[in-house]
């Protein structure tokens, strides 16, 4: 018997603060007026994308000591955006990053709920925790913390922000015009909270929103980040872009789950996603090199490799080879802010790996930069993508995409007008709504219902 096909869930990331934007080009707009947001949001809406995700960004990154300006700079808040959002879409899913580091269970807990009513039921949040003492000197804490207090203290505030949520069940506004009772319980919202992180207590003042509670996201990539989502996540994003490691990864996650009373469909697995389209697919591998010389200037690649290298490399041809000198592994970084100082961990053996490529291929430094961070995960005609999506997620790499352009805000345009026709002829992807909620959407019951199927089993 054959396994049946999976349906493929699709997202749009808007690119805010990052190398894939190519805020240079001509087509590009706005990363800050508000209609750059609306039409991007409507086209995700018009292809019936699942949702539209904003990243968030606390502080301006750096490079030595100065607002690093080859990506585009700053985003405004995430829950403004998403609300504006809400009076201009019906069905599309607004999901946001709000960090778990340095807001407060109340506020946060408040905001979403509020975004779930004025939205129908269409609010998620993307669960974060904060690494850097850099980020944090904006705040009222400053510091940071160690990982295992930073999972320790998001997963309490997570469980919290849940305390509040269902402190209301949904049927205690009756708003009896005739008897002039509008509360069956005058106790509503009532909760208390006592814990190593959080010592609340009160009556929450936001009552059962429509999915009772946002659907929860989770982007850790660490065991422990890939725990909390195990155990506290709707989905999670994944970094994976190849087939062999999508698939280590959607098996090592979904096998978490039991141990939490969980099933497999209680968590999907949604990797970002670049992508190029041409007419053939020879015409889109030459536009996606065009495109990713767009994404790394010269000054650009010197930036990026002093990422690793750690050292002023202004002096450098970025179109002449890699530095002879190692790199500087001190650890007083010369990049703030930027979460690719974590990816090399080992950056004097990093320097050697790339040494050796550049000169095996013949790579300068712009060449190197391309080929190592900027390929894009699917270039093609609109069926060769649209088939390379569906085999991934037939194969259990992933349960669908949250899909990147390059350009802002219409860069998302071809892949709805092209690519998700072929994947509804395919019968994989929804032509229609199913139902008014996000959790609808991604195929995910209400927490009244799970609360009722645990309590049955």
């Amino acid at each position: 018997m054959s396994k049946p096909l999976k349906q493929i869930h699709l997202a749009a990331h808007f690119p805010g603060v990052n190398n894939t934007t190519v805020w240079s080009d001509p087509a590009a707009g706005s990363h800050i007026e508000f209609s750059s947001f609306a039409h991007f949001a409507r086209t995700a809406e018009r292809a019936k994308f699942d949702f539209l995700f904003l990243a968030e960004g606390l502080r301006l990154r750096e490079q030595g000591g100065k607002i690093y300006d080859l990506d585009v700079v700053g985003r405004p808040d995430t829950f403004t955006v998403l609300v504006a959002l809400a009076a201009v879409t019906e069905h599309l899913g607004l999901t946001g990053t709000i960090n778990s580091t340095f807001n407060e269970p109340y506020e946060v807990a408040r905001q979403f709920a509020s975004l779930d009513h004025l939205s129908g039921g269409r609010a998620a949040w993307n669960v974060v925790t904060s690494w850097d003492a850099f980020t944090g000197e904006n705040f009222r804490r400053g510091g940071f913390l160690p990982q295992d207090e930073r999972y320790s203290r998001a997963k309490e505030f997570l469980a919290t922000t849940q305390e509040l949520f269902d402190s209301w069940h949904g049927d205690e506004i009756v708003a009896d015009q005739a008897t002039g009772t509008f509360l069956s319980d005058a106790k509503a919202g009532a909760f208390v909270h006592q814990g190593q992180h959080f010592d609340i207590q009160g009556q929450f003042n936001v009552p059962r929103s429509p999915q009772g509670r946002p659907v929860i996201f989770q982007a850790g990539d660490s065991d422990e980040g890939r725990e909390f989502a195990a155990s506290s996540a709707d989905a999670i994003f994944s970094r994976y872009s190849t087939l062999d490691q999508g698939q280590a990864f959607y098996t090592d996650v979904k096998s978490r789950l039991a141990k939490y009373g969980r099933r497999s469909d209680q968590l999907l697995i949604l990797p970002a996603a670049t992508f190029v389209l041409g007419d053939t697919d020879a015409e889109a591998e030459d536009l996606a090199k065009e495109v990713r010389r767009q994404q790394v200037s010269g000054a650009t690649a010197i930036k990026h490799l002093e990422f690793v290298w750690n050292r002023d490399l202004s002096s450098y041809d970025p179109d002449g080879p890699l530095p002879e000198i190692d790199p500087d592994v001190s650890d007083n970084h010369i990049s703030k802010g930027r979460a690719q100082v974590r990816m090399y961990r080992d950056p004097l053996a990093t320097a050697r790996e790339w040494r050796e490529r550049a000169e095996a291929n013949g790579w300068s430094i712009r060449d190197l930069v391309i080929e190592t961070g900027n390929r894009q995960a699917f270039i093609g005609s609109p069926s060769t993508v649209a088939k390379t999506i569906n085999d991934f997620v037939q194969a259990d790499a992933s349960d669908g995409f949250i899909l990147v352009p390059h350009i802002t805000p219409t860069g998302l345009d071809p892949f709805a007008d092209k690519v998700v026709p072929l994947l509804q002829e395919q019968g994989v992807f929804r032509t229609e709504y199913e139902g008014p909620t996000l959790r609808h959407h991604l195929g995910l019951a209400h927490p009244d219902d799970v609360r009722e199927e645990r309590a049955a089993s």
